[in-house]
């Protein structure tokens, strides 16, 4: 009975079991093998002066690296090219209705096509087979990792978008040999590659813009260009690079709560910017060395590496200020006061009106004897008789002991209150100026910056 449904089976499809149905009767009616020169020395025509149509496709698979140091490209992508064999035709229905088969690739004649802007050898491998068709159209497809060399606009980094060509052309022959022809057009080759997407990394796709340059003349090579656009996601560089700048701007603009006395203030300056000097020697690894124009991310970093260095600069300022303000008189004011009390001018002036006349409350002094020798007899006499004779000496005493107290209390108050001097006031206007500038400028200066990020691309 099992007999009996294969035999249904085969005559239902119009097969007969006698019938050897196999590949190889298609390539003995060919005449295909490794030695028969006619399939893969030349071209694929029976006429010289007819060009071979070679249809492309391309799509992306993936964006694997775009390495804006080196302006490299590499994407994975899925390449079919087709073309017509003029030596290859048969009829389905003598063959048990094989209408394709599958051959090794170096059997037939291919298309010499290249990419102008690869730069290293395919790393994936080529596809072994190709596949031929009753009609003589040969089909081989490729997956293929390119590493392409791409022009990267980097002005708007990391929040750029990047546009990469690979260029597909013949490698000798010229337009009257092979016309190349695009598959499919631009939107649909964008909706293809959208739904093979398999992994974009760092990039987000955006489009593929296919464009067919013909020649002009015959001389000329037909160019299939693929433009793919790209975008890249900024989030990792903005929490690790431009949050961290902004950051250390904000603890420069906190600084300036720091007392302007001692050294505090200052180490804390310099090691905020030496912080955003590291920053920067980053940044220079990223970003490629050549450039149309200064990106606006090495503008960000300059721009407040050169705020910070100005308000360090402020600092160092107002400390020289205010120690100048605190510095003891001058030379010249000490001899100025020595000079005063040469003339005869005490600094301590008799409180009723008159100079006290000292020499009559010291004994006499006879020729020769010292103020050492008198000092005896002056402890050995009475002290009521100088007092007598002096009667102001123990009123004036009393005098400077109350001189003593209320110089004590203004020295006292002095301490406790910081003295106001000319240099310390024109320091505190000095900073308070400073600051206002200072937060006005960097205001402007982001908000400038946003902007910039914010255009669109005028390339």
């Amino acid at each position: 009975m099992l007999t009996g449904f294969f035999w249904l089976l085969f005559l239902a499809e119009g097969v007969h079991p006698q019938n050897n149905c196999s590949y190889q009767e298609v390539l003995d009616h060919l005449k295909i093998t490794k030695s028969n020169e006619l399939y893969y020395m030349t071209r694929p025509v029976k006429n010289y002066k007819r060009p071979t149509l070679v249809s492309l496709e391309v799509l992306l698979y993936a964006i694997l690296d775009v390495v804006e140091k080196e302006q490299k490209f590499i994407p994975y992508v899925w390449t079919v090219i087709r073309w017509h064999n003029e030596h290859i035709s048969w009829d389905p229905k003598h063959f048990c209705g094989i209408n394709n088969l599958s051959l090794p690739a170096e059997i037939l004649w291919k298309p010499d096509l290249t990419i102008e802007e690869m730069t290293e050898k395919d790393k994936a491998p080529p596809s072994p087979y190709l596949t031929i068709n009753n009609m003589g159209y040969v089909e081989i497809q490729n997956d293929q990792v390119l590493v392409s060399t791409c022009r990267m606009h980097i002005y708007k980094f990391p929040f750029d978008a990047q546009s990469c060509n690979l260029s597909f052309k013949s490698v000798i022959h010229t337009a009257k040999d092979i016309r190349l022809l695009a598959s499919d057009n631009s939107s649909e080759a964008t909706e293809w590659s959208r739904e093979l997407m398999r992994t974009q990394y760092e990039w987000l796709f955006i489009n593929m813009i296919v464009t067919t340059e013909n020649a002009t003349d015959l001389e000329g090579q037909d160019v299939i260009v693929y433009t793919i656009t790209m975008k890249r996601r900024p989030l990792l560089y903005i929490v690790n690079f431009l949050l961290p700048v902004l950051f250390f701007l904000c603890l420069d603009l906190s600084s300036f709560l720091i007392s302007d006395k001692g050294g505090e203030k200052l180490s804390f300056k310099v090691t905020v910017l030496l912080a955003v000097t590291v920053l920067q020697l980053i940044l220079n690894e990223i970003l490629p060395s050549s450039s149309n124009r200064i990106p606006l991310i090495a503008v960000y970093c300059i721009g407040n590496f050169a705020l910070m260095l100005l308000s360090l600069l402020e600092t160092i300022l107002v400390m020289h200020l205010l120690e100048r303000d605190n510095s003891p008189p001058s030379v010249s004011n000490r001899d100025q006061t020595l000079g005063d009390e040469k003339e005869g001018h005490s600094i301590f002036p008799n409180f009723q009106g008159g100079v006290t006349n000292w020499s009559q409350c010291l004994p006499d002094m006879s020729a020769g004897e010292t103020m050492s020798e008198l000092l005896p007899v002056a402890r050995q006499g009475d002290s009521s008789s100088l007092r007598g004779d002096c009667p102001d000496l123990e009123k004036l005493s009393d005098e400077l002991r109350e001189l003593e107290k209320t110089l004590s209390q203004l020295l006292s108050s002095s301490r406790e209150e910081k003295p106001g001097g000319y240099w310390a006031d024109l320091a505190k206007k000095v900073n308070r100026i400073f600051f206002i500038f200072y937060l006005t400028t960097v205001v402007v200066f982001l908000a400038v910056i946003y902007t910039k990020w914010n255009e669109t691309d005028s390339w």
